[in-house]
């Protein structure tokens, strides 16, 4: 049974008398704790208060497979659960594994009640209010600021996707009718009984013409769109005002379309041409589906290192492979009027860390940074080795500033500068936890007009959940 004396050096137990101790210690039990015994678990109805006398307790959730150590328990007259007491359906809200061997003191909830109505009426009441309001304000924020920025990650994405997707289409659809034409030009081509060694000679002007096509100014372009419908219609090719544009556009002039003449003769020169054209469509079209396509893909690789599917959740990693999935993922929130400067070393530097976290942190730190300019400006992203095996991430911008009085508050939770019903105040807040508590590391922000920078020193390797 634990003594008035073992519990009189705590500080939570400060202003009680020896008698209410001693019924406290009565009424409760003593547990002697060894290294990974589980004292209590998530989700279990928390109908015991648990202070710490001696030793250490660690209190541990779990992320789908992950082990997540979300608080330690190291000092005496620490506590946890309880909940109980002020709330009839209250669980605990983590798993209490045993970390370092001592003593802890079990306090039935309903005694705790019944002590704390007894000593402290007013204060029981104070303690209702204040749980009940600030669970539900906290899970209430936490859960729009979530449901927000999955929002805007999934409608980003729709509309990244949403251009190279519609490219595809119209490249296909555009596709189906120049292989229509290529094959009734091979048609009208075998009809004018065209040799095999007429329409090797052909392939090899058009290969030719294809490497060495050069863009046009708009000007020469029509130009030469004149000049080729004009040779056309003298030679007698049927809709020239149609294949003079086409020929214009892959590349040919008036001294090519000479020697096709010669290859093919007056019968074949129009099917002759119109091969020509519609098989150039059909390269360039092919290459439209292709970059689509291989948009779509990096698009879906940016998404997957972003949300880290299919990877562990601590490993090795460039910090610049998140930064860059991230800018993916809010390029459609960066404006014209932003100029993205990346400040990368040779060697980028490589930490042990959560990267899904870590993107979390690099959303919020940029979303705020394109906020704060408004629409024009420069947003940095640096990165450098730091210390022994750290590293140093930076992201800045070219905004107004933050006054330091605000500056002092903005990792606060609950404290924003945004509009009413534009923010939360749990964005740096959350990214200061990821980088703090999960990392071992610093966060802070060096602002003033023009230059405002903030700055994430991160450890060589991650606290170990």
């Amino acid at each position: 049974m634990v003594e008035v004396e073992d519990l009189r050096p705590l500080d939570l137990f400060e202003g009680l008398t020896d008698q209410q101790l001693a019924e406290l210690a009565g009424a409760s039990d003593e547990v002697v704790i060894q290294p990974a015994e589980v004292l209590f678990r998530e989700g279990d109805p928390a109908d015991a208060w648990w202070v710490l006398v001696a030793g250490a307790v660690d209190l541990v959730r779990y992320v789908g497979q992950e082990q997540l150590i979300v608080a330690r328990m190291r000092t005496p007259g620490q506590w946890a659960g309880g909940f109980r007491a002020w709330d009839a359906s209250g669980v605990y809200l983590a798993t209490g594994i045993v970390a370092q061997p001592g003593q802890v003191l079990r306090v039935p909830g309903i005694v705790l009640r019944r002590a704390a109505d007894a000593w402290f009426p007013f204060g029981v009441h104070l303690i209702e209010g204040m749980f009940t309001t600030v669970r539900s304000i906290e899970a209430t924020a936490r859960q729009r600021e979530s449901l927000v920025t999955l929002g805007k990650l999934a409608a980003g994405l729709a509309h990244e996707l949403n251009n190279p997707a519609a490219a595809a289409t119209r490249a296909v659809d555009a596709l189906e009718a120049a292989s229509a034409d290529m094959r009734t030009s091979l048609a009208r081509l075998a009809a004018a009984q065209i040799t095999p060694g007429q329409l090797a000679e052909l392939d090899l002007l058009r290969k030719r013409a294809a490497a060495a096509a050069a863009p046009l100014g708009a000007l020469a372009l029509a130009d030469r769109e004149d000049d080729l419908s004009a040779w056309l219609e003298d030679h007698g090719v049927d809709q020239a005002w149609i294949l003079g544009p086409a020929l214009a556009a892959v590349g040919v002039d008036r001294s090519w379309c000479e020697e096709a003449a010669a290859v093919l003769g007056s019968s074949a020169l129009g099917p002759g041409l119109e091969w020509v054209t519609s098989t150039a469509s059909i390269d360039t079209l092919l290459a439209e589906v292709k970059e689509s396509t291989g948009r779509i893909s990096r698009l879906v690789g940016a998404m997957k290192s972003y949300s880290q599917m299919d990877r562990a959740s601590l490993q090795r990693i460039d910090l610049t492979e998140g930064l860059e999935s991230t800018l993916v993922m809010l390029g459609h929130k960066i404006p014209d009027g932003v100029h993205v400067v990346r400040d990368y070393p040779e060697r980028t530097p490589t930490v042990v860390a959560y990267p899904g976290e870590l993107n979390q942190v690099w959303t919020n730190l940029i979303d705020n940074a394109l906020d704060a300019m408004g629409g024009a400006g420069t947003l940095r992203v640096t990165t450098r080795a730091e210390g022994e095996g750290g590293a140093l991430v930076e992201i800045a911008d070219t905004g107004p500033g933050i006054p330091p009085a605000i500056a002092a508050r903005v990792f606060e939770p609950f404290f924003t500068t945004k509009g009413v019903g534009k923010g939360t105040g749990l964005g740096l807040d959350i990214a200061r936890r990821i980088v703090e508590e999960r990392h071992g590391g610093t966060i802070e922000i060096v602002s003033g007009p023009g230059d405002t920078v903030l700055r994430v020193h991160l450890p060589a390797r991650a606290r170990q959940a």
